[in-house]
């Protein structure tokens, strides 16, 4: 890095540039985008504002402020204007992304300016994906809270909801292609049965063990991050209570309310805790996920929809005991599919029209290697 002062102009003709497109933009725009862009022109008129006074103490004459935008960014506005916003903050995200290092390794920039303009292109993604919703606060890069979390997320945070219906319908599909590939080979009822038997035992365990691991990574990455935020809550009490601030005033709430909201929250490190996991992390920290409880649900689950092809056999053999396991395991695969669907929100009739048709197609795949197969050996 130069030792050289005069560096800090190059410094203070970007924050300015920056800071009155923003404000340019602002004006185009309503509503919660437009309070995140004047917020993100305030911090870069306050990094601007740290740079002309590096500047006096070098003894460098101050430039003018610019007067009008640059030609690119008066485009940009324009577009803004005329055509699409959202391409706009495209741009913008993008160039932040490019431009994000620019204190990287400048010993005179505060670590605050340098989180600042890290965050940047994650404040113009959130506009654009959010509507603007979250202001450009020194968190924007965390995820957004609970307000703007699916309904999915909201009200199965354990996983158990998800780990039973996708089990259901994993059993079923590849237990059911399991158990045809054997009948098109055409052996005894018993070895059909004994095949079925050990898919659903195999896939249950398989199934179960791939949710344990999988729930408990994601418990121990939540805690990380809830202790991350402890950290930052014990070093840096006035900044996490900026960001409360900030976090409530994106929500709709008047600025001394959400300012004296967030000071009342500060007060017990706990109650702080606790709400910035919820409001900054989206996170609850009461339910982060059971391990155990998912695995087991997952096994119960897997085995229910596995047992659909089995039963049959077990008390019956031949044609009819292939015939009835074809009829369930379509009635099966149908109630599954529109079950998927109606979480999902797809649509209960192409969901399980879209289930049958992979487990059926499926399952006459395997029975016609089964075919082959048995009739060559």
């Amino acid at each position: 890095m130069s030792s050289d002062p005069k560096r800090f102009l190059r410094y203070l003709e970007e924050e300015r540039k920056a800071a009155m497109l923003y404000r340019s933009l602002a004006i185009t725009m309503t509503g919660d985008r437009r309070e995140a862009l004047l917020e993100l022109a305030d911090i870069e008129e306050r990094h601007a504002r740290h740079w002309i006074a590096k500047l006096t103490e070098a003894g460098i004459a101050i430039p003018t402020p610019p007067s009008q935008l640059h030609e690119e960014d008066a485009a940009l506005v324009h577009q803004a204007i005329t055509m699409n916003v959202d391409d706009v903050l495209e741009h913008l995200e993008a160039a932040e992304s490019a431009t994000n290092s620019l204190y990287d390794n400048e010993p005179e920039a505060p670590d605050a300016m340098v989180d600042d303009e890290a965050s940047h292109a994650e404040a113009f993604r959130r506009m654009r994906e959010d509507d603007g919703n979250v202001l450009p606060i020194r968190g924007a890069m965390k995820a957004p809270g609970p307000d703007h979390m699916e309904a999915w997320h909201s009200t199965d945070s354990s996983g158990k909801a998800r780990a039973i219906v996708f089990g259901v319908s994993d059993g079923l599909v590849s237990n059911t292609a399991l158990v045809m590939g054997f009948a098109g080979a055409n052996p005894n009822g018993k070895t059909i049965l004994f095949a079925g038997l050990a898919g659903l035992l195999a896939g249950a365990f398989s199934m179960a063990a791939g949710e344990y691991v999988s729930v408990a990574s994601q418990r121990d990455l939540f805690n990380r991050e809830i202790q991350k935020e402890a950290e930052e809550l014990a070093t840096k009490p006035e900044e996490e209570q900026k960001e409360l601030e900030l976090i409530y005033r994106a929500k709709g709430v008047p600025r001394d309310v959400a300012a004296a909201t967030a000071a009342h929250i500060m007060q017990d490190p706990k109650k702080a805790l606790d709400t910035l996991a919820r409001e900054e992390l989206g996170l609850n920290p009461d339910e982060l996920g059971a391990p155990l409880k998912v695995a087991l649900s997952s096994f119960i689950a897997f085995a229910i929809g596995a047992s659909v092809a089995v039963l049959p056999y077990l008390f019956f053999s031949g044609s009819f005991a292939l015939y009835l396991t074809i009829a369930l395991s379509t009635v099966a695969l149908l109630v599954v599919g529109g079950v998927v669907g109606r979480i999902s929100g797809r649509g209960i009739t192409f969901s399980a029209l879209r289930q049958f048709a992979w487990g059926a197609g499926a399952a006459m795949v395997t029975f016609a290697v089964g075919t082959i197969i048995g009739v060559n050996v």
